[in-house]
């Protein structure tokens, strides 16, 4: 399931893939500006439940958009999404804040850029 975009996390028992999509990065640009403001959003949350819940909309966001994926190319193959309700049930706190490390491998894999660089010629 995971690939050299994504990452993976368990939420009760299943295995969801977080993967940065196009379509994720402009949702969370509407919500926080930016993929660089998103950091400081959710270290500078009021209070434990608004870090919580911007966690849970992160993790949902990411992890349907390779069912997203899948649906769009398999119309008559659906699957269902994954609900924050479902996330908040599914979760302890402890495991959505563990959830951070692989959100950010998430994030830096979707945003990677390839560099290569020629050999310089010494004579």
């Amino acid at each position: 399931m995971e690939n050299e975009r994504s990452s993976v996390i368990s939420i009760g028992g299943k295995k969801y893939e977080l993967l940065l999509t196009t379509r994720a990065t402009k949702e969370i640009g509407k919500k926080y500006g930016g993929l660089s403001d998103l950091g400081d959003k959710l270290l500078k949350a009021e209070n434990f439940e608004a870090a919580i819940d911007e966690l849970i909309w992160l993790i949902t966001l990411l992890a349907n958009q390779p069912i997203l994926i899948h649906n769009a190319k398999n119309p008559q193959d659906k699957k269902d999404l994954l609900e924050p309700e479902a996330v908040e049930l599914f979760t302890t706190p402890f495991e959505i804040a563990g959830f951070k490390e692989a959100i950010m491998d998430c994030l830096i894999k979707g945003t990677k850029r390839e560099v290569q660089s020629e050999e310089s010629k010494n004579g």
